[in-house]
């Protein structure tokens, strides 16, 4: 539990945060350190003596609430073997919007996987003391902050197990008991049932797999008559080898990493189920891994999705575009939905296109794309919007279906499955697709290789906080 309190207290040990022109102005307050400490960003100095230990943290020139997360992340990752568990003073002159954000900083960077509560910061004796906060912003602080953990925290563990402990009755007995512990509505449809209820593209993914599939909704239902209801598609590939278009060994493992669109649903819907937000949740998850067996889809199988639309198949690694066809035409003809949003790590051409910057989007409203850029600028879960146009519709018109999976021509993948997938929401007027293939798992402080980033989670928690 975070112990968070407005009380000015001598403690053995201190954090102080100096932006470079507040650190001009108080240095001769700190003998010696100046020698030493500048208050430039990510600049550490500690300084003891027999009975106190203080941490000097620099943020640098006019640092933005994510620049201030990203510094004391790295500060919890970085000095975790310094750091002890005890009552600890934070003095700064940071307002409670970046005081929030150093918090959440603090107790994000603690992960490690597989996540266990053994970080300085989570032990009993650990307690922050702000003189700047009153008790009653003390106490939201903490409460929110364990909140994104828990979430966060979920997701990225989720996306960074091994493919032999992400099978696919793991993930939902994870997330029957998550509906459980948060009073969501829980349900989900195997193999068979898919077939019955005309999961048609969904079920060609799934069909060479050895495990069950489970397309599953969750639901979140704040109580409130005039809430918005979002709708939330995340893509759930838990282990993505190409099927028979078999992807080469090179790098072959990062595929356990092809649930991210599934881990950033499950964070923020964990977090504001704990946070109670005023807002009503759908979220389905299309849960499969796309094997190679004597049962799997073939290149040139036609198949019939949710809407009744059919699909040619030219590649059967072009899967995910195919779950979320049957998750979002699903979610629009069976749910009232204000807005809809599906995440997915879809496309090498985004990661191409992009790199490990921020995310492909596009959609068809333009409200929509103010207030998802908007969250992604604060939160640093870069977006950059891509055209919808029409003229892309003729790359994957098949001659034996309604759709090809996929363009013929060696350019603009991202863009096709962005305008594939607009097929399938059945008219929403209100819709984002987020391709986050090269954002969702990559290079971080708590891992020595590629490991879950986290992105997602706080993008949609500031939407959905904000709509």
């Amino acid at each position: 539990m975070i112990k968070i309190y407005n009380k000015k207290e001598k403690t053995t040990q201190n954090i102080f945060l100096f932006s470079e022109d507040d650190w001009e102005q108080e240095k001769s307050n700190h003998p010696n350190v100046e020698l030493f400490f500048n208050g430039k960003k990510n600049e550490i100095f500690i300084k003891t003596n027999s009975d106190e230990i203080s941490f000097f943290i620099g943020i640098g020139k006019d640092s933005k609430g994510f620049e201030i997360q990203a510094i004391a992340n790295k500060f919890a990752n970085d000095y975790k073997k310094n750091i002890q568990s005890v009552p600890t003073s934070v003095v700064s002159k940071l307002g409670l919007d970046l005081t929030e954000e150093f918090v959440k900083g603090l107790f994000l960077g603690t992960y490690l996987y597989p996540f266990e509560k053994s970080h300085p910061f989570w032990q009993e004796n650990f307690e922050l003391y702000f003189e700047n906060i009153s008790d009653n912003e003390a106490k939201n602080l903490a409460l929110k902050t364990e909140a994104l953990c828990n979430g966060q925290f979920a997701g990225m563990e989720w996306l960074n197990k091994p493919a032999n402990h992400k099978k696919v009755h793991q993930i939902s007995d994870f997330l029957k008991s998550t509906a459980e512990k948060y009073g969501l509505n829980y349900k989900s449809f195997n193999r068979e049932e898919s077939i019955k209820e005309g999961l048609g593209a969904f079920v060609a993914v799934n069909q060479g797999s050895s495990q069950e599939a489970a397309f599953t909704i969750l639901e979140y239902n704040c109580g409130k008559a005039d809430a918005k209801t979002f709708g939330l598609v995340g893509k759930c590939v838990l282990f993505d080898t190409g099927g028979i278009s078999i992807k080469p060994s090179d790098n072959m493992h990062y595929m356990k990493s092809d649930m991210g669109g599934a881990s950033a649903v499950i964070g923020a819907l964990i977090t504001a189920s704990e946070l109670k937000l005023p807002v009503n949740i759908i979220a389905i998850l299309p849960i499969t891994d796309n094997a190679v067996s004597e049962n799997a889809y073939l290149p040139s199988d036609v198949v019939t999705a949710y809407n009744g639309k059919t699909i040619e198949v030219l590649n059967t690694d072009a899967e995910g575009r195919l779950t979320l066809a049957d998750g979002l035409s699903y979610l629009s003809k069976n749910y009232n939905t204000d807005v809809l949003i599906d995440l997915a790590t879809l496309t090498g051409s985004s990661v191409r296109m992009f790199g490990y910057t921020c995310g492909a989007y596009f959609s068809n409203n333009d409200e929509l794309k103010k207030k998802l850029e908007r969250s992604a600028d604060k939160t640093n879960q870069r977006l950059w919007n891509l055209p919808l146009w029409d003229i892309w519709k003729d790359d994957f018109t098949s001659d034996v279906a309604d759709f090809k999976n996929i363009s013929m021509k060696p350019f603009g993948d991202c863009i096709i499955a962005g305008k594939f997938l607009e097929q399938f929401i059945e008219r929403h007027e209100n819709w984002a697709h987020l391709d986050i293939a090269g954002v969702a798992f990559g290079n971080v402080g708590y891992a020595n290789d590629k490991a879950a980033t986290g992105y997602g989670i706080q993008l949609l928690l500031d939407v959905l906080e904000n709509y």
